[in-house]
Order: structure tokens, then sequence, then C-alpha cells
């Protein structure tokens, strides 16, 4: 069905149709230690997305679900990985360059390798974001139900300038001025012991941690909302924190408020300026919950072995 390369190998043409235009789709997915060998959480969700990603660009993958399944497996296996982030990646390869890629064969890359807390160790903490004055792409401008690569680009110059501006990461308003989500992570609020996030109406991608969270919380006997989250809900809650695959979650503790051209931009707390009581209790269950240590959450896993 296909091959392994080594991770130095150049494979790619360079006219590939997807590098020029950005016209693939992907996932980002972990695997974690767990004392029955490596498993990867939510593959079938992860796979089920992939797969309505690829439809919503008009792409055929050339593999069934259960196929791709198969070769993340192996290559976890290949990998001789504990743990692992791994990024399948359906694409438009070399063929024309015109823009509809009507000779462009659709391709697969599966690859996987170690990778740490994507915000770093310190997002532990809390991060510091930067309300930025730019609005995320609005849900009425495409699907945003699918993991588009082309679509990133804005979360790429945006976390950029997040950085560039001093702070951990970036978060989006959307047109309507309410927050919507950060380059590449969901956002919870906890506001008097009820925790809050938001969903496609406010042009976010619902990650599939987000929905995990949810279950979760639920599970604790935690009140949620789904609901739009305003500036102010924001600024102004208990508690705050990411929530994603690569970045897990990560408490939000500081804000740097840019988002009106015209306005001072300002700083501030979160909270008390630490990651809070809800935020730990549920990253705890959720850490127990990937590495099998959670009996009812064990249908999440996939185990590679």
């Amino acid at each position: 069905m296909g091959k392994f390369y080594a991770w130095s190998e150049a494979i790619i043409h360079p006219m590939t149709h997807a590098l020029h235009y950005g016209n693939s789709v992907f996932e980002g997915i972990r695997a974690y230690k767990t004392p029955k060998g490596p498993a990867v959480f939510r593959l079938n969700e992860h796979m089920d997305r992939f797969m309505h990603s690829a439809g919503i660009l008009k792409m055929k993958s050339p593999y069934s679900k259960k196929e791709i399944i198969e070769v993340i497996k192996s290559v976890i296996k290949q990998n001789d990985l504990e743990s692992a982030y791994i990024r399948p990646l359906l694409f438009y390869s070399y063929g024309n360059l015109g823009l509809i890629p009507k000779s462009s064969p659709v391709e697969l890359l599966v690859g996987a390798w170690e990778w740490g807390a994507y915000l770093g160790e310190n997002a532990l903490k809390g991060v510091y974001v930067y309300i930025l004055p730019w609005r995320r792409v609005h849900h009425s401008q495409y699907d945003m139900s699918a993991k588009l690569g082309g679509i990133y680009v804005q979360s790429t110059i945006c976390g950029l300038i997040a950085r560039e501006k001093g702070c951990d990461e970036a978060v989006f308003l959307n047109l309507e001025k309410n927050v919507a989500e950060g380059p590449g992570e969901n956002i919870f609020i906890c506001k008097n012991g009820v925790l809050k996030t938001n969903d496609k109406s406010e042009s976010v991608l619902e990650g599939i941690t987000r929905s995990s969270l949810l279950e979760i919380a639920d599970d604790l006997g935690i009140k949620t909302q789904i609901a739009p989250i305003t500036k102010q809900d924001f600024l102004e809650a208990d508690e705050a924190f990411f929530s994603g695959t690569a970045a897990e979650i990560a408490p939000i503790t500081k804000a740097k408020d840019a988002s009106e051209k015209d306005a001072p931009v300002k700083d501030h707390v979160i909270g008390s300026g630490k990651p809070g009581e809800i935020t730990k209790k549920i990253s705890e269950t959720y850490s127990d919950c990937v590495r099998g240590k959670i009996k009812k959450y064990q249908q999440w896993l996939t185990y590679v072995g």
C-alpha cells in the first residue's frame, strides 16, 4: 500500500499542487504511553473528521479509513514510539499547476514523532495571550468543520504576531466581536463554577479534545454551557484555558487586549493570575484518561499493539 521513508528523505516534488495552493487536509493526533503500550486517543473520531475534510475539499482519498488507521499504527511501531504526535496528511500532489487540480493525484503521508507540550512546559503555569485586531475566518465563508491546510496560514501569521508582541499565543475574536478560538486551540472559560465554551456558530473548529472535555466535565459534576463568549466574559472569567490535541490543556492567566485598532492596548489578569481549581481538576482527569488509567474512557483509546 505504501512504504516507509527516513525522516530526512525528500519525497515531495517542488511542483506539488498543495505546496503552492494549500489544498491539503490534515489531523493532529496524539498517542500516549499506557500500561498496555502506546494508545492513540480518539483515533476513530480523528479519522472520521479526516475523511470528512477530504470530502469538503472535493478530494477522493486513495485509502479507506480502515487502511489509514493501520498505516498510523504501523508508523508508530516502525519508529518504536511509546508516545507520539501523529500527522496524517492528504494532499494534491504533482500533476498540473492550474488552480483546479484536474491531473494532480491525491497522496497520503503519515508522520509520527515525540512532541512535548505545544506551548512549552511553562504553559502549565499559565499562558499570556494576545487578543488580535484581526478577526477569525468566518463560518459563513467555508465549512469550519474541516481541517484544511491553506486556512491555517491565518493561524501562522497571527501566532507569529502574538509572539512578536511578547505573548505565548494569540486569541481570535470573530466578526461579531465575540471570542472565537486560538490559532489551533478551542477556548474554555469558567465563571461561578460553570464551564463555558462556544461552538461552530462562533467561527470555531469544534475540536475533538473540546468534546472530550465537555464529557469529562459532566462526569465530574461540573456544569457546562455552550454559548457565545464575549470579550468581557473572557477578561472577567474566574478561569480560562486552551484545549487541543497539540496544546492539550493550557491555562490562560493573562491577556493583552489589542482587539480594537484605534484603542490603547491593555493588559488584563485572568482570574487570580494562576491556573484555577476547575482547570486543574479537568486537566488531571484528562491526563489520566489518555493514559488508560480510567476505565470509563477506555473506549476512546486505540492500542497500537
